[in-house]
């Protein structure tokens, strides 16, 4: 599994997470209990802190980097999206990024908000909690997401986990 420390900057991994042989992560990065990182993800933390909260989903080609002056902050019960990126920004409990999104420096996406499929979330952009964000660059529909949605999908992908954890094998 390619977990690598970069000099003193040394990956802090629950027990009870699910990191993928096929992803990798570098350096300071933290991530909480039942959370999952799928193949192809990235986490590097070579400049910044990159902090996975608990029951967290980073799924398949998603990059989550961080500067030093900016680290890269994902929430509890969150769900990140195949081929997102997302970098210098925070994303608190209960949110959704959708596939192949893009959230930028300084963003703050609050608690229930989704980033729709696609979006770019430019630099200093508030998301508000329960928005839902669309289009590039990304415009903010506010109260049009679903918390408890994005909650029972992160608890599908703690169960998945865990069956990976228990029944994948290599052949």
């Amino acid at each position: 599994m390619p977990i690598y420390a970069l000099g003193d900057r040394v990956p802090s991994i629950h027990a009870d997470a699910f990191v993928h042989p096929e992803s990798v992560i570098i350096g300071d990065v933290h991530i909480g209990a039942d959370s999952s990182i799928w193949p192809g993800a990235v986490l590097r933390g070579d400049y910044g802190t990159v902090i996975v909260g608990e029951r967290t989903s980073i799924q398949d080609g998603a990059v989550i980097h961080a500067v030093a002056a900016y680290p890269t902050v994902i929430g509890n019960d969150c769900v990140v999206g195949h081929l997102a990126h997302l970098e210098g920004c925070v994303v608190h409990d209960r949110s959704l990024i959708g596939s192949g999104s893009i959230v930028l420096h300084e963003v703050v996406v609050e608690s229930g908000a989704t980033v729709g499929a696609g979006a770019v979330v430019r630099n200093r952009t508030h998301v508000p909690a329960n928005a839902l964000v669309v289009g590039v660059p990304g415009q903010i529909r506010p109260d049009a997401s679903s918390p408890e949605e994005i909650v029972a999908n992160a608890a599908l992908y703690v169960e998945n986990a865990r069956r990976y954890r228990s029944q994948l094998r290599r052949i």
